[in-house]
């Protein structure tokens, strides 16, 4: 079985007064099989966190453990796992067949068996009629699978993804999330994906860690984290448009922010009065940017509404009010939810 527990994980560098901490106590708790993405800004601590699963970063403090065994002080050679970079690091002179092949060649897996697997890894991510071409004749898309095929003959206990779309264009990437997720439902080993891109995040996530400036702000579902974000950071973060927080709002409670997504907000004729500044054309949506015309904040506030929706014109007032089911509290000092 190849859980991943994560108790109480720091890592700093330097020591003393002048220790820099960058990941402060993360706890968690992967289930064998499961695929759980790492997502946060950039600088959060999302691949150092990565990195010292895979062996690559020291733990300062804390315990890592991969399949009940504690991995602390392993190589990462030891510890049975694959990683996948954003650059491909395939070799330029070797055929596909022996980029991916030669990690087994080296631990002198019989020749036989490597072809099984690599064979079998080709046929699984449609490379099998590229084996005899060079990563030069390869599109970045496949050149990306043949990465992750170089991981798949490793038979490992856990892949690691290290931010694999982020070379690959926007049509690119989101066909190869479809691949890793057949690759997934077809293999079954347990993954950790790191990425910056919350649309990534939410469409692969079985569950997913929200990364803040070293610290996890939520785990969960997409699903839970996107419906009943954790703090605020959570709900400006993840959606897009991100959710509306404001403080003054007539729903806001004494020492709170109040949340609504922007497609939980409806265009009436009465309710909040909002001031419009920008109107977004989205094809089967738009996005409609308003001033907050109550109170003293003169806060923006978005709205999503679907393309039937007369076009509201720029500097009018508009009228919207909130769902109340899907109002949001957050504490205004700490940002957690209440």
């Amino acid at each position: 079985m190849a859980a991943i527990q994560l108790k109480n994980v720091v890592k700093r560098y330097g020591s003393g007064r002048l220790a820099n901490q960058v990941i402060h106590g993360v706890n968690a708790d992967i289930a064998h099989g499961e695929f759980v993405v790492i997502v946060g800004p950039s600088g959060c601590g999302k691949s150092t966190l990565l990195r010292m699963v895979a062996g690559l970063e020291e733990v300062s403090a804390g315990e890592i453990s991969i399949g009940g065994r504690v991995v602390n002080n392993l190589e990462p050679a030891q510890r049975d796992i694959a990683m996948v970079f954003q650059n491909y690091a395939l070799y330029p002179h070797m055929t596909v067949f022996d980029n991916m092949a030669y990690g087994l060649k080296i631990a002198k897996v019989p020749r036989a068996e490597i072809k099984l697997r690599v064979d079998k890894a080709a046929k699984i991510l449609e490379l099998a009629p590229f084996l005899a071409r060079k990563p030069r004749e390869l599109s970045g898309g496949q050149r990306q699978r043949v990465a992750m095929g170089r991981a798949i003959v490793r038979q490992p206990q856990v892949f690691l993804f290290d931010e694999p779309l982020s070379n690959l264009d926007a049509k690119l990437r989101a066909q190869t999330r479809l691949e890793i997720q057949k690759l997934h439902r077809e293999l079954g080993i347990t993954s950790l994906f790191v990425t910056h891109d919350q649309v990534e995040a939410m469409t692969l996530a079985q569950r997913m860690i929200v990364m803040n400036a070293g610290v996890m702000e939520q785990f969960g579902t997409p699903l839970e984290v996107y419906t009943r974000p954790a703090t605020t950071f959570v709900a400006s973060f993840i959606g897009s448009p991100p959710m509306n927080l404001l403080k003054d709002a007539p729903e806001a409670r004494p020492g709170t922010i109040v949340g609504i997504r922007p497609e939980h907000l409806d265009i009436t004729s009465g309710g909040w009065a909002l001031r419009v500044e920008a109107v977004e054309m989205l094809g089967a949506e738009r996005l409609v940017y308003g001033r907050w015309l109550h109170g003293a904040g003169n806060e923006m506030v978005i709205v999503r509404t679907e393309e039937s929706h007369a076009v509201p014109t720029l500097g009018a007032t508009i009228h919207v009010t909130p769902r109340q089911d899907r109002l949001h509290w957050f504490d205004v000092t700490s940002g957690k939810r209440q």
